[in-house]
């Protein structure tokens, strides 16, 4: 099956979103029990404040004529999560759509064309997003994400974004999945404060194992859900699997995921501090177009990304 081309592969800025669930918990004063923001799409007061958090990031693609993805509200949208939260296989089904449906309206509403705005659909993991204590073979993994993957498409997503992995074999079953369905597929993983994913393995050593297992059929890959303080001192320009990172999406925060699970209130950092480091990051990673926020941050933080870093490409 034949896997449609990503506007985002040319040299061009696309910016990303923020801090989903961060923004609307901090900021908005929402309840999102564990971290999920799909519910809100099942009342208006939800989708409203869903809207306006997208709204702030078009505008800012918009203002400085940068490319946009968007990552629908489904971070928490597949199975197991779903179930604790009540739940069915039908009702998840039908909330991932919606989400994917939202994002199309508000991409027209848009005007389409430039700046080009890509939706996709996202996939979390299936365990905690700070530890591996969840781990699946690559069968397992394919057959859990399937049903999602399958919504996300059936609903009209450009792309299917796997953020927040921590170990490799979850990142293999998903992008064989994704594929399976005809979808372009991102993995993003998170790392340690020492740049290594949760599961102890070395960042260019899983990408390695991803694309070995897959025939490099993931468009490409990211990190987030980490400071870039945390990786940039195991990014080598000269290796070829981290060439392979197109896109981060960085926390605000230095803290250390085991830190950041206990704190109480939000460390929203220094937005222009980030995206100075986003600029350094640019001689580190030369495919390096895709860029975005994390926990803590918002529109304010993609606001100083763009600044810093649109001026610099395309290359």
């Amino acid at each position: 099956m034949t896997v449609p081309a990503l506007p985002q592969l040319a040299a061009d800025l696309y910016l990303t979103d923020g801090g989903l669930e961060t923004t609307l918990i901090f900021h908005d004063g929402l309840d999102l029990p564990d971290f999920a923001a799909f519910p809100l799409l099942e009342h208006d007061d939800g989708r409203g404040a869903l809207e306006r958090y997208y709204r702030a990031y078009l505008d800012i693609a918009r203002r400085h004529g940068t490319g946009l993805v968007l990552e629908t509200p489904t971070w928490r949208a597949s199975a197991d999560w779903g179930r604790r939260l009540g739940y069915s296989a039908a009702a998840l089904r039908t909330l991932n759509i919606a989400a994917v449906e939202h994002l199309r309206r508000l991409r027209d509403a848009h005007g389409q064309g430039q700046p080009p705005v890509v939706i996709s659909g996202n996939l979390g993991p299936r365990g905690d997003g700070y530890s591996p204590t969840t781990v699946m073979t690559p069968i397992e993994s394919a057959a859990y994400h399937s049903e999602q993957i399958r919504a996300l498409a059936d609903g009209g997503a450009d792309l299917i974004t796997a953020l927040t992995i921590t170990h490799v074999d979850e990142a293999i079953g998903i992008v064989r999945e994704a594929v399976e369905h005809g979808m372009p597929v991102v993995i993003s993983f998170t790392v340690e404060t020492d740049g290594t994913l949760p599961s102890g393995q070395p960042l260019a050593e899983a990408i390695a194992e991803l694309d070995e297992a897959t025939a490099a059929s993931a468009a490409y890959l990211m990190v987030n859900c980490a400071h870039p303080s945390h990786f940039a001192d195991v990014l080598d320009p000269a290796s070829e699997e981290l060439g392979r990172i197109r896109g981060i999406r960085a926390n605000a925060s230095t803290l250390s995921h085991a830190e950041l699970d206990e704190a109480d209130e939000l460390d929203a950092g220094d937005p222009v501090a980030l995206a100075g480091l986003y600029r350094e990051l640019l001689a580190l990673l030369p495919n390096l177009t895709v860029m975005g926020g994390c926990c803590g941050t918002d529109d304010r933080h993609i606001e100083a990304i763009a600044a810093e870093c649109a001026p610099l490409l395309p290359r």
